[in-house]
């Protein structure tokens, strides 16, 4: 972990800042070196290249062993004072490749410009329904959240109430205890005024 971030800070500060601060340089001369200035416009060709080509292929040799070492060691090469691999590679690998199918890229880049703008337009489109969706969905959530708070909160009473059966159970006993109360009263009133056997019992 530690050796791979130190890798990327090398390849960041040899391959980018350095170069470009002696691109810097030789651009404000007072007498501009064209060969020279030829040469860090072809490095930086071969490097964007190369960062164009490890955005779509980084995944397939990101993995090999010492990739990153080798990467730094190739950017070196590029622009160390000895070496000038930028000369060498741009001639021998890079000018006859694109000089072979340089018309076909241009004839794509054509094709790309033309179809840049209705792309933008309908990224855009699609980019403003969707701010628009979401921005009324999130009003509509406020509104509720806004009349649930407003509202009072209504008790929530439980009553209890008995079942059927057993209601009628209950006027079933009370009823015949005021029976048994009403007869009892008339046998007492009975046995004080002596007025004999009770016949029947009260209904």
């Amino acid at each position: 972990m530690i050796v791979d971030f130190i890798s990327r800070a090398l390849v960041v500060l040899l391959g980018y800042a350095y170069p470009a601060f002696e691109c810097y340089k030789t651009v404000e001369r007072n007498r501009t070196d064209v060969e020279q200035l030829c040469f860090w416009c072809r490095y930086w060709i071969i490097i964007a290249l190369l960062t164009v080509f490890e955005r779509f292929g980084d995944v397939f040799v990101s993995w090999l062993p010492l990739y990153g070492e080798m990467k730094l060691a190739f950017i070196i090469y590029l622009w160390y004072p000895k070496t000038m691999g930028t000369t060498y590679t741009y001639e021998t690998f890079l000018r006859p490749n694109v000089a072979r199918y340089e018309t076909d890229i241009d004839q794509v880049i054509g094709e790309f410009k033309a179809k840049a703008w209705d792309m933008a337009i309908f990224h855009v489109q699609n980019s403003l329904k969707f701010g628009q969706t979401t921005l009324f969905q999130f009003l509509q959530y406020l509104a509720n959240q806004s009349t649930a708070a407003q509202e009072p909160q209504k008790p929530n009473l439980l009553v209890s109430r008995s079942p059927p059966n057993n209601t009628v159970h209950v006027q079933e006993q009370a009823s015949e205890a005021q029976t048994s109360e009403s007869y009892m009263a008339d046998v007492i009133h009975r046995a004080r005024t002596k007025r004999g056997p009770l016949d029947s019992r009260p209904k």
